[in-house]
């Protein structure tokens, strides 16, 4: 699984990162959107699921990769 994540390159990683946390860029970027329905507790659909580790997935991989490297 290291070696998977050691060949994505930050140059692909960073933008895609970017990208999924901010979109869609107006009115609310969806990741936040979902974050806050899940800190209330209203984050029930699987459909809302989804969205949540779609749009984080991207985050959670960076983060993955930045941990490893130190």
């Amino acid at each position: 699984m290291l070696q998977l994540l050691e060949q994505i390159p930050y140059s692909v990683l960073v933008p895609v990162a970017v990208l999924m946390a901010l979109a869609p860029f107006h009115p609310k970027p969806h990741l936040v959107e979902k974050v806050q329905m899940l800190l209330s507790g209203d984050l029930k659909r699987p459909l809302d699921i989804f969205d949540l580790l779609l749009y984080a997935a991207p985050l959670v991989l960076l983060a993955a990769k930045l941990l490893v490297r130190r």
